[in-house]
């Protein structure tokens, strides 16, 4: 696993192969981390917690004595690998935490002391009582909601949130504090190789230019260079909330569509994921986790990036000619800016104006809010869209222009955000990260439907039930009967009452079948 040990030699393999060796890569990560869910799955708690036990004891040692021998970096300085390494320490503390708490629990068990735990129920305590609101008559009166409840999260008691969520935000909240850590590392890096660049810059004009009509041109790449630092520091924090922001968003969105599954709604989604395929749910609900993650940290760089590019043109924009004592010269070009588009913008409302003002049949009923469709003074609406079509073109020329901005802004602020699409209608199905929400949430869907849940759950225990008056019965009747033999018996008995339907029945091979046959058929009543 330590691939850049002394002495490591890479191993050599063609590009068509990466993919395969990368496979095995992450095998072998999920074989090293396997004893943990085995531990904490097994049926067996007492042996099971032990092994868990020292297993995860032993990694924590090996973690801290790897913190030990090399605590500081030359990127971060003093405790860079602690920096690294903490949320791994604090996740096995967690486990080491847990397996304790198991062997606790079955040890009171094996000794008597509590009894077994009870075999998990098909119905969950929340499952039930979201049947039993739904059955429920609705309040007539709402209660009052405060400013969190309306405008951010209400909690509900009757959902809980299934573990492979919480388990895939909380890894993917580590996985992106990683990557914010490396991406630290990585602008340190650059920094000093950007400040060795400027110095040799410097010296190498100094020495070819002894007139000082270059400097000018040294001072804007320093500037820039010094912009670009300052900004790239600032925009990790709302990059990194924005990211953050949207681990909770997704929550809330999951359970709200889940809800809306739930009852029957489906207009929330694409026409084409109405009826997903059953093969292609299974593999997005294996996918999720995996590109929930990828699509947090991708979003991530792609969000500081273009934060960063907006910090740079709001540094030259703004603040850089203000500290150039040209601020007055800025404030001229924003208000020419600001003007111009104040005119387009109210030369557009002026067309709706005059649209609905002359142009519309007046309204048809006094309660109704807007005009009908129907045009009115047709010959005079003519002419305003022949006069007006040739400054059309020239706007449509800016439309389009601010239509590609906008997309590419939305595009780029909802990238991480794999519960919704960022493709134009009828192309959703390009969209491979959206296409594994849906297909999450459809298995998720089948499978804990509160509803369909407490049908089966009714089934099994109405099932269970009689099956266990009938053991009851039988045992307070006499000795114990097999059903086999009972049900034979029934059989003679309801031929001896009714011979007419030995004629009916089935005849089957063998001798002693035969001969009761013949001698029922024999009885002087048939």
């Amino acid at each position: 696993m330590f691939l850049f040990s002394e002495g490591y030699q890479p191993l050599q393999v063609p590009k068509w192969a990466k993919a395969f060796i990368l496979l095995v890569g992450g095998m072998e990560i999920g074989l090293s981390h396997f004893p943990f869910f085995a531990c904490l799955s097994s049926e067996f708690q007492l042996v099971s917690s032990v092994l868990g036990f020292g297993y995860t004891l032993t990694w924590f040692a090996v973690t801290v004595f790897q913190i030990s021998q090399c605590p500081h970096g030359q990127f971060l300085g003093r405790y860079e690998t602690l920096v690294f390494y903490w949320p791994s320490l604090m996740c096995l503390g967690f486990l080491m935490g847990r397996f304790l708490h198991m062997f606790w629990k079955a040890l009171k068990v094996q000794l008597g002391l509590e009894s077994q735990a009870e075999e998990k129920p098909v119905l969950e305590t929340h499952q039930a009582e979201h049947v039993k609101r739904l059955l429920r008559k609705a309040d007539l009166q709402e209660r009052k909601k405060s400013w969190f409840q309306a405008r951010v999260y209400e909690w509900d008691p009757c959902f809980q949130f299934p573990s492979r969520m919480i388990g895939t935000l909380v890894l993917a909240a580590i996985c992106l504090y990683l990557f914010i850590v490396i991406e630290f590392c990585m602008f340190v890096y650059m920094r000093d190789k950007l400040d060795v660049f400027e110095d040799k810059l410097e010296s190498y004009f100094t020495y070819m230019n002894e007139t000082g009509t270059l400097t000018p041109v040294i001072l804007q790449v320093q500037e820039l260079i010094s912009v670009t630092k300052g900004v790239w520091v600032v925009t990790i924090v709302p990059a990194s909330l924005t990211c953050v922001s949207y681990l909770f968003h997704i929550l809330a969105c999951y359970r709200k569509h889940m809800k809306r599954l739930w009852a029957g709604d489906k207009h929330f989604l694409p026409l084409k994921f109405h009826t997903p395929s059953s093969a292609d749910s299974v593999v997005a609900i294996a996918r999720y986790s995996g590109w929930q993650i990828a699509y947090i940290l991708w979003g991530y760089l792609i969000i500081h990036v273009v934060q960063s590019l907006c910090g740079v043109m709001l540094m030259y924009s703004l603040v850089l000619p203000i500290t150039h004592h040209q601020g007055l010269e800025m404030l001229q070009g924003l208000g020419l800016g600001l003007l111009t588009v104040s005119i387009v913008v109210g030369l557009m409302v002026l067309q709706m104006w005059i649209a609905a003002s002359f142009f519309l049949q007046p309204k048809l009923g006094t309660a109704d809010k807007q005009k009908p469709l129907a045009l009115n003074n047709r010959r005079a609406f003519h002419n305003f869209n022949y006069f007006l079509f040739f400054y059309n073109v020239l706007l449509g020329l800016g439309a389009c222009l601010s239509r590609l901005l906008i997309s590419c802004l939305l595009g780029t602020w909802l990238i991480a955000r794999i519960d919704r699409t960022i493709m134009q209608s009828g192309y959703e199905g390009t969209d491979m990260g959206f296409s594994a929400w849906i297909g999450m949430l459809y298995v998720d869907h089948y499978h804990t439907n509160p509803v369909l849940v407490s049908f089966c759950h009714i089934l099994i225990t109405s099932h269970r039930e009689r099956k266990l008056q009938r053991n009851l019965k039988y045992q307070s009747a006499g000795p114990c009967i097999s059903a086999r033999s009972r049900t034979r018996w029934l059989l003679l008995q309801t031929l001896v009452n009714n011979p007419r339907l030995i004629m009916h029945r089935k005849s089957k091979s063998g001798h002693s079948s035969q001969e009761f046959t013949q001698i029922l058929l024999t009885r002087p009543d048939c």
